[in-house]
């Protein structure tokens, strides 16, 4: 496995996402249309590290903290990294993003997380300067940001650097259904910069794993069901058609076709795992080299589609 420097940290060329982990609002049911039990979710975890896949991704927004309760009861003797993320309000108080991280320290049972987000663009200046304050009491160890744009990317980044640190990573929504201009230029950035940019919703929430087609749907009563339409489907079918023959051809699964070509488009993707198969697939991802040609031939191909998704908590600047 070829491991990615971020700031002195070796991390895995995925990061595992809990997204669709716990309950409640905002959890796996809301959200997905879907519940796990925790000893899948335990096995699934432990078969994902020992695939070397030791970096996990979690917020206190998914399950309403659930997420990060089972996580942090998975990792225990276990050698792995945790990001995990502040969802600053659309006013800044005060000690708010102290509060949210000492809770979140406590669902994973940690000292401080190994990467610390910023998760929407609220009141960005306070809330790097909160940011900085936690930085310097080592109460996080690196800093990034998530849904930004290239300018308060930047600027976060120039507020850091005046107080002797650089900011370590961008998570932002990247896949073949959401890549405009204004993303390619952030992962040039960073690229130049030396910031690690992890692409979130890199499977559209299944939609390109090719378990699903206008027949196989998504349950009509979850988030992801309402914003999927079987019409959507439909008009990506040539998509989901080529992304399979891809996967003949490499021998392997349909899904880890998109994530393939977010690693060669110089991202890490975050990709959620709930079954043991699944880390299982994605072990064989890293064999996958996709040819210029057929990385330019899928996004033609997405492009055509005239499908372009974005997640109604993304700021306007991108949609």
């Amino acid at each position: 496995m070829e491991y990615i420097n971020m700031q002195g940290i070796q991390i895995p060329p995925c990061m595992i996402g809990t997204w669709a982990w716990g309950g409640g609002v905002n959890g796996s049911k809301m959200v997905f249309g879907q519940s796990y039990d925790e000893e899948q979710l335990r096995n699934t975890f432990q078969c994902a590290c020992n695939a070397g896949f030791t970096m996990w991704d979690t917020a206190e927004v998914y399950g309403m903290g659930n997420a990060e309760a089972l996580l942090g009861a998975f990792i225990k003797n276990q050698d792995v990294l945790i990001s995990t993320k502040h969802m600053p309000g659309k006013r800044f108080r005060p000690g708010a993003m102290e509060e949210s991280l000492k809770a979140s320290c406590e669902r994973l049972e940690i000292d401080a997380p190994d990467l610390y987000w910023i998760h929407l663009p609220n009141q960005v200046e306070e809330n790097v300067k909160a940011a900085i304050e936690l930085l310097k009491a080592g109460k996080i160890k690196a800093l990034g940001v998530s849904n930004y744009s290239l300018a308060q990317i930047q600027k976060a980044d120039a507020m850091l650097q005046q107080e002797g640190f650089r900011l370590a990573a961008v998570q932002n929504h990247f896949s073949l259904l959401s890549r405009g201009k204004d993303q390619l230029e952030i992962i040039e950035w960073c690229k130049e910069q030396q910031v690690v940019y992890f692409s979130y919703m890199v499977l559209e929430q299944g939609a390109l794993t090719g378990r699903y087609d206008e027949k196989h749907h998504f349950k009509t009563f979850s988030l992801r069901g309402l914003q999927f339409s079987k019409k959507k489907f439909r008009k990506i079918q040539k998509l989901l058609d080529y992304e399979k023959a891809l996967g003949v051809k490499y021998q392997v699964d349909t899904s880890q076709i998109p994530i393939a070509w977010a690693i060669a488009r110089h991202t890490v993707p975050i990709v959620g795992l709930t079954k043991e198969k699944h880390a299982e697939q994605l072990r064989t991802v890293l064999d996958v080299h996709l040819t210029e040609e057929e990385l330019c031939r899928l996004e033609t191909l997405a492009e055509e589609s005239g499908v372009v998704i974005k997640g109604t908590w993304e700021p306007k600047h991108n949609r």
